[in-house]
């Protein structure tokens, strides 16, 4: 009887695994789906009247943009000094330290500069974007648009998207800007590398090549991170743990922040795969 009864028990669990996987799979697809559409309904509202997109525009690069701008200051400053500090003591071992300059701008123009702002701006802005529209599917806010026919993806999402990527880029040239200057008070001021050669090394190895690439990460990320954090919040609602209430939200911000950190991870590799 027992010999009967495990082959049974072991088939249920096999089942029930398989049922949960399964499960689990068709709401991770229907979610990728899900943010397909979105993306593609936002896009084309950019350039879909009514257009009366601008002062939104501002007020949204004012909140992501302008007021990220003390944390990309205070990043971009302490990221340049380390890279100051840990270039000269590398260089300095094979008599290299002429080449600092073109070390530490190399590494924040075309990696270390748009990946830290993305990250950055996530977390202040990127989880702001999604509990603020999360907030207005809990209380319906939403639905009431669509019930006086406003488009929600023109006039909510829309303007976030372009403030988004207008102001990543700007964000990134500051981020490159400072730690530049980060790195030129550790490695010229304190350790005494030559000022000239700090700054002709940069000129002679870093091209536009390099720069269009970190605008180019930087396009991509702003892009990236509007459109994870608004829709995680759009769809707070459809959420596998959460759904409505304060509890809903604060599960759809976090999953938000987290999944766009990784996601600006992932696309840096194939971003700088394709274009290098």
């Amino acid at each position: 009887m027992i010999l009967r009864q495990r082959p049974r028990g072991v088939i249920i669990i096999v089942m029930k695994l398989l049922e949960k996987l399964g499960e689990l799979s068709l709401y991770y697809i229907n979610q990728i789906g899900r943010m397909g559409i979105f993306l593609v309904l936002v896009c084309i509202n950019i350039v879909k009247p009514p257009y009366y997109k601008i002062s939104y525009v501002t007020k949204q690069i004012y909140l992501i943009g302008s007021l990220s701008i003390f944390v990309i200051v205070f990043t971009g400053v302490f990221t340049g000094m380390v890279l100051g500090l840990q270039g000269y003591n590398t260089l300095s071992k094979f008599g290299s330290e002429g080449f600092l300059g073109s070390a530490v701008a190399l590494s924040l123009i075309r990696e270390l500069g748009p990946v830290l702002t993305a990250l950055m701006v996530t977390g202040r802005a990127g989880s702001a974007i999604c509990a603020e529209i999360g907030i207005m599917r809990n209380s319906e806010q939403i639905d009431a648009l669509e019930c006086m026919a406003i488009d929600p993806h023109n006039y909510i999402m829309a303007p976030k998207f372009i403030a988004a990527i207008i102001s990543m880029p700007l964000l990134t040239a500051i981020f490159d800007v400072v730690g530049i200057f980060g790195g030129y008070l550790i490695g010229v001021v304190q350790l005494g590398a030559n000022e000239g050669a700090y700054f002709h090394s940069m000129y002679k190895n870093v091209e536009y090549n390099d720069v269009s690439m970190g605008f180019i990460k930087s396009l991509c990320f702003g892009l990236l991170v509007v459109w994870i954090c608004s829709a995680k919040g759009y769809f707070v609602h459809l959420e596998r743990k959460g759904g409505f209430g304060a509890e809903g939200v604060s599960r759809a911000t976090t999953s938000a922040v987290v999944v766009s950190s990784v996601a600006v991870l992932v696309f840096d590799y194939f971003i700088t795969s394709v274009l290098l």
